[in-house]
């Protein structure tokens, strides 16, 4: 059954809240749906949050980056919140990077790093 991915709106502000491991199509899905709504709701920035992922793979970190670079022609910008330590070295040990994107502790960090706290 495919995972649908809340995504709310606060102000001009997108944030996606994955609950769970996504598949491959999950993911292309939540891109899809995240680019769709940065022009609907003229959203000036996205919040992704990943805290209850267990698992990020190369595919995941590139759909990850290609949405922030797809975000950022839009003239929006986003960041990544809630990585867990065993990700992040799983992905260390992978070497999957997330390029030049933002990352934060959680969800208040996130929204200080773009301006809204």
């Amino acid at each position: 059954m495919p995972v649908n991915v809340p995504i709310l709106r606060q102000g001009s502000v997108l944030i996606a809240s994955i609950q769970e491991d996504l598949s491959d199509s999950d993911i292309l899905n939540l891109q899809h749906r995240i680019l769709e709504d940065v022009i609907k709701c003229r959203a000036h920035a996205v919040i992704v949050d990943v805290s209850a992922i267990g698992i990020l793979d190369s595919f995941g970190t590139k759909t990850l980056t290609e949405i922030a670079y797809s975000v950022k022609l839009r003239g929006a910008k986003m960041v990544i919140v809630g990585i867990q330590p065993e990700v992040a070295l799983s992905m260390v040990l992978l070497g999957l990077t997330l390029h030049d994107i933002p990352t934060a502790l959680d969800l208040d960090h996130g929204l200080a790093l773009i301006g809204q706290k």
